[in-house]
């Protein structure tokens, strides 16, 4: 049975609409900064801290992508998307994002899919919604 963790940008984030495109660059640029870590530590950490490639098929038309782990025996797959709720209000339309574990997913997914969630979340102020229910706050609250 799949699993999902929501990333849902509320009035208070930092945007309140993102794309597959800006969402790949945020990913890419989580790489960047774990790859730098890793060259002041003369370490490889990028390897470890994003064992996978981001790969999109074509039926996905721009609402989502996969990442697929590089070791398949610790990392297989965490699909990754976005889209809309209006949360029975139509005048409110809230976009989100969403990380799924599969059924072939490995608690090595689990794991680095929560430190993406929250990576994103905090960059983008949003509102978490983890895997098992909680719910965290990463925009300043009234």
């Amino acid at each position: 049975m799949s699993q999902s963790a929501y990333v849902k940008l509320v009035p208070a984030s930092l945007k309140q609409v993102i794309t597959i495109e800006e969402l790949k660059d945020l990913l890419l640029y989580y790489r960047s900064i774990t790859t730098k870590t890793g060259e002041q530590l003369s370490w490889g950490y990028a390897d470890a801290a994003f064992p996978y490639t981001i790969e999109e098929k074509k039926e996905a038309k721009g609402k989502w992508f996969y990442l697929k782990g590089l070791d398949q025996r610790k990392n297989k797959y965490i699909l990754v998307g976005i889209g809309t709720d209006n949360n029975n209000d139509p005048n409110l339309e809230q976009c989100y994002i969403q990380f799924t574990l599969t059924d072939i997913s490995t608690h090595g997914d689990k794991g680095k899919a929560n430190e993406f969630c929250k990576f994103i979340a905090s960059k983008l102020k949003g509102q978490l919604h983890l895997f098992n229910g909680r719910v965290m706050y990463y925009y300043p609250k009234k």
